[in-house]
């Protein structure tokens, strides 16, 4: 049996005993303080200290992710220390304490930002949550519809942020450091009785096998954890957005994150995941899979549109229509490079300004991005270096790579372009069906923390396409994908249950 396995069931035994006793009045301090941290399943943001009040043991409990320790130093420990007996009502410096009416509902209070404080004889829950830092919305990934709010570089503050969205106890925080010199602070978040707990030991397994002087960002963790390191794609999610870090949480993913840094890391992944967004649920369904397809049409685009243009300049020129091949020819008599080099020039070219954009100052970059779009692109086709056509295709290329959320992804698409635009001049519209084979089988054989990185098509789910290619109702997706094997796969039930009451009526 695994370790995870044991813990579980230690966990399910000690609180199964627990909730046989009488009443929670009819159990021992130690048993109540037991019973708390097994219901929060021993996240390691839950911290506990002793006091001696009334010459009896007081056990104060709270997560330090979600309370204020400045207030709960100063109005509440500070007091029962200086006083040493009395009402506890009265000597804690709040008005808002209150008695818990039981352990399970302490712990529920604990997660909204409570302290708990055990005696042999009561339960008392005091609100002292933490102060919200401001939270900015990531420039890379903005949307219309939905929660503006970021994370930070705090670890402590993103994980407040996750427990927010997430107000359940079965969140657990497992904290570390890695880095023999460093020494960085890291955080593994996963919601226990949902996630598998095989997934989470592969995760910590691997981490084990860390051997490193420094460990500075998400970014180091990814090549050390991912199971092809020689691969244009991305096989774990970059995200700095906690709205979208709880929604894979309740899928039954892991999430990464560390100290430092505002990019939290989620895995396993599917290819499909760079495709969603987090505003897709927050439209209706026909235009959350509308602007899904939209992605998709931009990622082949993308791909293809230079090498596919290349393909019928070079060798396809009959599938041209008559007229429009006038006008192409036009533009190209002129034109001293091949489509090839003429399509790397200009693929090069636009490579280079993004590169300065973002590098740049804001308020220069803009300029750099006018002056290159205009000055530059008017200069070559004038030059004779560049075709119109060929102008055109590469700004719906660079357009369309654009579209897709995941700039890891777009990075990665337009650098496969290259070999694709070369397949192209040497084989045409055959060499690009052969570089796509090639992209394909390569993809069929990834695998994120060993799961397929092509679930829900290969293999094939039936079930898991309805939150894929497109988005059905929401109220339709009713399991969570397979690919993970949560717990419990039961995610909704059908909630158009009162159609029929209306319909009675």
């Amino acid at each position: 049996m695994s370790s995870f396995s044991r813990i579980n069931k230690k966990i399910t035994i000690n609180r199964s005993t627990i909730k046989k006793a009488f009443t929670p009045s009819c159990l021992s301090l130690n048993e109540k303080v037991q019973f708390i941290k097994d219901g929060l399943f021993h996240t390691d943001d839950l911290n506990s200290r002793e006091l001696i009040f009334n010459n009896t043991k007081v056990v104060i409990l709270f997560l330090n992710t979600m309370i204020n320790d400045k207030v709960l130093q100063s109005n509440i420990i500070k007091p029962l220390i200086d006083h040493g007996s009395g009402a506890i009502e009265h000597v804690i410096n709040t008005s808002n304490i209150k008695p818990a009416s039981s352990l399970n509902a302490a712990i529920e209070a604990m997660t909204d930002g409570n302290c708990i404080l055990l005696t042999e004889e009561s339960i008392y829950s005091v609100p002292i949550p933490k102060q919200q830092a401001s939270r900015d919305e990531p420039n890379n990934e903005k949307i219309i519809r939905g929660s503006h709010q970021g994370f930070s570089e705090n670890i402590t503050d993103n994980i407040q942020y996750i427990r927010e969205r997430i107000s359940s106890p079965k969140l657990t925080v497992k904290f570390s450091s890695i880095g023999e010199t460093t020494k960085t602070k890291y955080a593994i978040v996963y919601i226990s009785q949902l996630t598998n707990p095989k997934l989470i030991e592969t995760i910590q397994n691997r981490i084990k096998y860390v051997k490193a002087d420094s460990i500075q960002s998400p970014g180091y963790f990814e090549e050390f954890l991912e199971d092809h390191s020689f691969t244009p794609f991305p096989q774990f999610l970059n995200t700095e957005r906690p709205d979208r870090v709880a929604a894979n949480l309740m899928e039954g993913r892991v999430a990464l994150v560390m100290e430092g840094s505002p990019t939290v890391l989620i895995f396993p992944i599917t290819f499909f995941s760079f495709f969603q967004t987090t505003e897709d649920y927050n439209e209706r369904s026909f235009i959350g899979s509308f602007i899904r397809v939209i992605r998709i049409i931009s990622f082949l685009t993308a791909l293809c549109l230079p090498a596919f243009y290349i393909a019928l300049i070079s060798f396809n020129y009959e599938v041209i229509p008559v007229e429009i091949i006038f006008s192409i020819k036009s533009s190209l008599e002129y034109v001293p490079f091949p489509p090839l080099v003429e399509a790397a020039i200009m693929q090069l070219t636009l490579e280079l300004l993004r590169e300065a954009a973002i590098r740049l100052p804001t308020p220069i970059s803009q300029t750099i991005g006018v002056v290159g779009g205009l000055v530059i692109g008017t200069a070559v086709v004038e030059a004779n270096l560049v075709s119109n056509t060929m102008l055109i295709v590469v700004a719906i290329t660079a357009i369309s790579s654009f579209v897709i959320p995941s700039n890891e992804l777009s990075t990665s698409i337009r650098i496969l372009g290259f070999p694709l635009m070369v397949f192209a001049a040497l084989f045409g519209i055959f060499g690009i069906v052969i570089g796509l084979m090639f992209v394909l089988i390569h993809m069929s054989k990834l695998k994120s923390l060993g799961h397929p990185y092509l679930y829900p098509l290969a293999p094939l789910d039936l079930r898991a396409i309805k939150d894929t290619l497109f988005r059905v109702p929401i109220w339709l997706i009713k399991v969570r994908p397979k690919d993970l094997k949560p717990q419990y796969s039961w995610k909704t039930s059908n909630s158009k249950g009162w159609k029929k009451d209306e319909e009675s009526n």
